[in-house]
């Protein structure tokens, strides 16, 4: 049997960076391949020169060897420097069952990826005038009015008490995962049983909607009293059903509508279009033997292959998948100040809101939507000062670098697995910069 994801293990789900990781596969590394399409702007000799050939070989030298050492299946890899492609390659197989190459343009379920551009839905209504930041939720969603938190819990039964909470949640707290609300599956062992006792889980119930699984959610304690701490949880998911609810529109809508068809992110779905699922990468995971192998059966917490299948429960949290071209169009977004070739979703200074920390000295340094560099945390990385940054919890990980102009990203997807990504990426991109 497939050992079972514990986002406790992942730094996701724990403190904001991604490090994922994977062991094991059977396939030598493939050839690097050139990209067949590009996000942004073509890549030209300008955004090629703004690398260091000779630094950006030990990029390719990197993923091949996690290729080789049965790390990883493969790996789609993309920077982006001042709006133009320098480098776009995937490396590897797309599934280790059939062996198929990966190409540039295959689609990965980016996970918790999908939060940002919730969290981009949400600015723009609350620029529309629909609410303010510091409102309580409740005044939108009644099922939040009479907040508890959990005091006690028994785990031989999942009998638990509560207490009232002190204060209501607002959507500023939702955005910054100052909630109190934890993740279904995911989170604690406490909460993963009085969520999972009402059938709540991270990507939603079979046939379920935002609506009820959010309505639902909102009668269950938190974990701690609003603004108290950072708790990654399910907050994102509750700001998908508020933007139904301010929109008229269901949530799959509104983003089709007002957000990835005018950033021409045609690649980015909840449920992939018939003419998309063969371009899905297979997700793997370690067997018993910690031997990486593709799944595609139903595990504990969902089916692996959801994007190919039909979705009624738009996770706001974790429910998209997309590629590399795509996820790298909607940050150059935020590096542009709100606007892209043309179309401007949010105003300059709602960017700069977003990419200001809204926690104070809780960890981590957090924006509306993003995770911050900031002063306090600005020695352990070589990313620039303002870099907004986060990822997936199928290693998936990405950060936008507003000093360097460059965008960052690096997509396999495996779970349950250990090699970390994000880290030793970093290093490899900011070594190769000219």
């Amino acid at each position: 049997m497939p050992h079972r994801f514990d986002c406790r293990l992942h730094p996701v789900c724990s403190a904001g960076f991604l490090v994922a990781g994977m062991i094991a596969l059977s396939a030598a590394p493939m050839a690097a391949q050139t990209a067949r399409t590009a996000p942004l702007n073509a890549g030209s000799t300008t955004a090629a020169s703004a690398l260091l050939p000779d630094r950006t070989a030990r990029l390719d030298a990197w993923v091949n060897d996690l290729v080789a050492r049965r790390e990883i299946p493969g790996a789609v890899v993309m920077i982006v420097r001042n709006g133009e492609v320098a480098y776009h390659k995937a490396f590897g197989v797309r599934d280790l069952g059939t062996k198929e190459p990966l190409r540039t343009d295959d689609i990965f379920r980016i996970a918790s990826q999908t939060k940002a551009i919730t969290s981009l839905a949400v600015m723009m209504l609350w620029e529309e005038g629909r609410f303010q930041l510091d409102d309580p939720i409740a005044r939108y969603i009644p099922a939040f009015e009479s907040p508890t938190v959990l005091t006690t819990f028994n785990p031989a039964d999942s009998s638990y008490e509560t207490r009232a909470a002190r204060g209501r949640i607002t959507i500023r707290q939702l955005l910054t995962h100052t909630s109190g609300l934890d993740y279904a599956d995911i989170g604690s062992n406490e909460f993963q049983s009085v969520y999972g006792k009402v059938g709540l889980t991270a990507f939603g119930r079979a046939g379920s909607t935002l609506e009820q699984d959010i309505n639902l959610l909102g009668g269950l304690p938190l974990k701690h009293d609003p603004g108290e701490r950072f708790t990654y949880g399910l907050s994102i998911d509750v700001l998908g059903h508020l933007v139904e609810v301010l929109s008229g529109m269901s949530f799959d809508q509104f983003l089709r509508t007002r957000i990835l068809d005018p950033l021409g992110m045609q690649d980015t779905w909840f449920e992939l279009p018939a003419d998309r699922a063969a371009r899905l990468v297979a997700l793997h995971q370690p067997d018993d033997n910690g031997v990486l192998q593709a799944v595609h059966q139903q595990q504990s917490m969902f089916d692996p292959d959801y994007p190919a299948h039909a979705v009624t429960y738009f996770s706001g949290g974790a429910g998209l998948s997309s590629t590399t071209a795509d996820y790298a169009r909607f940050l150059q977004l935020f590096l542009n100040g709100g606007e892209l070739d043309g179309v401007r979703l949010l105003g300059r200074k709602t960017v700069e809101l977003m990419l200001t920390n809204q926690v104070g000295t809780l960890q981590p340094a957090f924006g509306l939507g993003f995770a911050l560099e900031t002063p306090v945390n600005d020695s352990r990385s070589p990313v620039s000062l303002g870099t907004f940054s986060w990822g997936g919890a199928f290693n998936t990980t990405y950060w936008a670098d507003p000093e360097e102009q460059l965008i960052a990203l690096i997509f396999t997807n495996t779970f349950g697995a250990r090699v970390g990504l994000g880290d030793p990426f970093r290093v490899f991109v900011y070594s190769a910069l000219r």
